[in-house]
């Protein structure tokens, strides 16, 4: 599995990538693989300010439906509309074309504060 070092990971498993003030959120690699086939992403926070830890989203899978939790503070700008007729983008090309939203975050600087690359490789095994 690829957890690229330019991103920042939280320990439920989603991925960020920082430009400015905005951000790129999706899934891991790990995440998708435990999930399985990727059948519906379900975004209805757009234009809604959340705090770190608050579920944005949901992600569907042939057998499951788990929670997409929000890496930092800020608000919900943009949901990937690729993924409304390509869900499987998620499984195919987590960290590319299955990113997921994007997001105009509060303090930029809470970024720094998540998991880097190795750290999150050492936590899923």
């Amino acid at each position: 599995m690829s957890y690229p070092e330019t991103l920042r990971y939280t320990k439920d498993h989603e991925w960020i990538s920082l430009d400015g003030d905005v951000a790129t959120i999706g899934i891991t690699d790990f995440a998708q693989r435990e999930l399985g086939d990727i059948v519906y992403v379900e975004v209805e926070t757009i234009g809604t300010s959340l705090k770190a830890g608050d579920v944005f989203g949901t992600v569907e899978a042939v057998k499951t439906v788990s929670d997409l939790f929000l890496p930092v503070d800020g608000e919900v700008t943009e949901l990937n509309e690729a993924l409304a007729n390509s869900p499987e983008l998620v499984n195919t090309d987590p960290y590319g074309e299955g990113w997921m939203i994007k997001m105009k975050v509060a303090n930029p600087a809470d970024v720094a504060t998540l998991l880097e690359a190795a750290a999150y490789e050492a936590l899923v095994g």
